[in-house]
């Protein structure tokens, strides 16, 4: 049901087309007396006439071909061998390749009032050769100059963070947006990518020390919650320490041991408080 009402919506803009191309059996008095001479003309300087009427388009192109002004029935031409009279009929060439083209930067204020320059790839290709020459002037250059517009529009609407965070997001909606307008040209947007978003330099030099200031603090809590652990651990070993008259002793044995490995020529003997506190006393 969705892909039948998707269809009607889209006929006007393919009936057109279709009308040219049933009207092309009657092509006025005028243009058939044009296309019979054209046909004599033909047949009267066979064979040098193939020359002009035989005409070739690669795998990847097609051939559009207008007799007197009007579409000929049975669509694009091509790839190979086709014929044309002289005169009477022309044709243009349309190349079905992927392109691809670089949008410009684009100077965008965004949603939170932060001027950026953004540029991005698009890549398309024509899917309907017919409504490429007939519904637009130029589809490359229409396609291009839409997707500097939609690039506008879309990144206007998102602020800075999202612009950074969010690029996959925002192609997607861009490719989306481009290829349902371009649709009736015959064009189709097959990929968009956001390639680099430039913040003038204020804004770097902002973001820069936000960043540096938020390392800084976290530094400062990583080495407050190593001292708070480190203050614990000292008070359990005083505890188990406590126990034992002789594991302080031990320890105290220990301290100096390491002091002499490292050849030092000083050496401190620390004494207890209540030791000095009873020599003071009994002087």
């Amino acid at each position: 049901m969705a892909d039948a009402v998707k269809l009607d919506a889209r006929a006007p803009q393919y009936g057109n087309i279709t009308d040219g191309l049933d009207e092309n059996a009657n092509l006025g008095i005028c243009g058939w007396f044009l296309t019979g001479i054209s046909v004599l003309i033909t047949i009267c300087t066979f064979p040098f006439s193939l020359m002009f009427c035989l005409k070739i388009v690669q795998e990847y192109e097609r051939a559009v071909i207008f007799r007197v002004g009007r579409l000929r029935p049975g669509g694009a031409k091509g790839p190979g061998i086709f014929f044309i009279l002289p005169c009477v009929d022309n044709y243009i060439k349309v190349d079905l390749r992927t392109v691809s083209f670089d949008v410009p930067p684009q100077e965008i204020l965004s949603k939170d009032s932060v001027t950026i320059a953004v540029d991005a790839v698009v890549y398309f290709k024509i899917s309907n050769p017919i409504s490429s020459v007939i519904n637009v002037e130029d589809a490359t250059r229409s396609t291009k100059l839409l997707a500097q517009t939609t690039l506008r529009n879309v990144l206007g609407t998102k602020s800075l963070s999202e612009i950074l965070m969010e690029r996959e997001q925002i192609s997607q909606s861009i490719q989306i947006t481009l290829d349902e307008a371009t649709d009736p040209w015959g064009v189709k947007v097959e990929r968009v990518e956001v390639k680099d978003v430039r913040l003038p330099q204020q804004l770097q030099r902002a973001m820069a020390a936000e960043a540096e200031a938020s390392r800084e603090a976290r530094a400062k809590v990583i080495a407050a919650q190593g001292e708070m652990n480190a203050a614990r651990a000292l008070k359990e070993a005083s505890e188990v320490i406590s126990e034992s008259p002789g594991a302080l002793q031990l320890r105290y044995l220990q301290t100096l041991q390491a002091i002499s490995a490292e050849k030092n020529s000083t050496i401190i003997f620390p004494l207890p408080i209540d030791m000095i506190q009873k020599v003071a006393n009994k002087l």
